[in-house]
């Protein structure tokens, strides 16, 4: 599981301010970018609606704090020279593909430990449960993130994953992925050499996503 870094999420916060509305007031992308700096982000996987903008901009300023990798999914070609257009300088730091996203998270790029996702999407809930489950691969501690998640109703009680509703911004989705399996050690000893041996069980916990 990521462990929580406040040095990264501070110093990507400011990077973030300083990069997308030169030191107005904060919103929703310095959030974000926190967010994926203060979890130690490797691999940030972005979603987008339309043309990638200050959001965007977010996980470039905590790719600079983790040293990972940025993507950006574009759901078509006619957004990807104004998506460049708009990053500017920052558009060489992002990878962008073209394509569905439910499809391109689950077969491209299932190591994902950062998940943020458009809720102007088409079918938005589906891709945010299915980067949840399966797009992160088990990977202890990842988050994923819907924005521009207001009045898209409520999510609170799907029985599939656990997932908070932050009054920020257009409103943000935060759900937390957990081990699919529950770990112990067991100590026995051989009764004929006085030898201890130790070994690891894991056993099958829900399948599930909690925040």
């Amino acid at each position: 599981m990521a462990s929580w870094s406040p040095e990264n999420a501070t110093k990507a916060f400011l990077r973030a301010l300083k990069m997308g509305k030169g030191g107005k007031e904060p919103d929703v992308a310095e959030f974000i970018s926190a967010l994926a700096a203060g979890n130690n982000a490797q691999l940030m996987v972005m979603a987008c609606a339309g043309v990638a903008g200050t959001t965007a901009l977010a996980l470039v300023a905590a790719k600079h704090q983790t040293g990972g990798r940025v993507v950006c999914i574009l759901p078509s070609q006619n957004y990807l020279k104004e998506s460049k257009e708009s990053l500017r300088p920052y558009s060489n730091c992002v990878d962008f593909f073209i394509g569905n996203p439910k499809t391109l998270l689950l077969d491209n790029f299932k190591g994902a430990d950062f998940v943020l996702i458009d809720c102007d999407i088409k079918e938005h809930r589906g891709v945010f449960l299915a980067a949840a489950q399966k797009g992160t691969s088990g990977h202890d501690g990842a988050l994923i993130v819907g924005y521009n998640a207001l009045g898209k109703g409520s999510w609170g009680s799907d029985s599939r994953a656990q997932i908070h509703f932050l009054p920020i911004g257009g409103g943000l989705l935060v759900s937390r992925v957990t081990s699919s399996k529950r770990s112990h050690w067991v100590v026995k000893v051989d009764k004929c050499t006085g030898e201890e041996h130790v070994f690891r069980i894991t056993s099958p916990k829900r399948p599930w996503v909690q925040a």
